[in-house]
């Protein structure tokens, strides 16, 4: 790829060997892999998403919420999807997920290398 930007809800892209509107027009919703060698090395409490999918979660006081299990944009800020461990495994994501923001004011700590991320959030919703 060797141009990308944004554009409303999607992104524009130039893709070497892709030279005219016909041949990208047929590449519309195809999906795109980058090696992470590729990446902009992230600032200091910047993350990448695919780091945090996988990452257990805990509160303040050590209760384990789950795992996150993917993140929402709601365009404000991103929000973290987390399935608790005792969520029985034929129930739908939706209907007994934890949805946490994360931001500063409920995330505490994000350790990658730990694989946990400690929020201040209860039990209770």
């Amino acid at each position: 790829m060797s141009q990308a930007r944004e554009h409303g809800d999607a992104v524009v892209a130039s893709v070497q060997d892709v030279t005219d509107r016909d041949t990208a027009e047929a590449l519309r919703g195809s999906r795109i892999f980058v090696s992470r060698n590729s990446f902009p090395t992230a600032s200091v409490d910047e993350f990448y998403w695919v780091d945090l999918i996988g990452l257990e979660v805990t509160n303040r006081a050590g209760d384990r919420l789950g795992m996150v299990t993917g993140l929402l944009d709601t365009g404000a800020h991103s929000v973290l999807r987390v399935r608790p461990h005792d969520a029985p495994p034929a129930a739908s994501a939706e209907s007994c997920e934890r949805l946490i923001p994360f931001v500063s004011a409920y995330v505490d700590e994000v350790d990658i290398d730990g694989r946990r991320i400690v929020v201040d959030w209860g039990l209770d919703y």
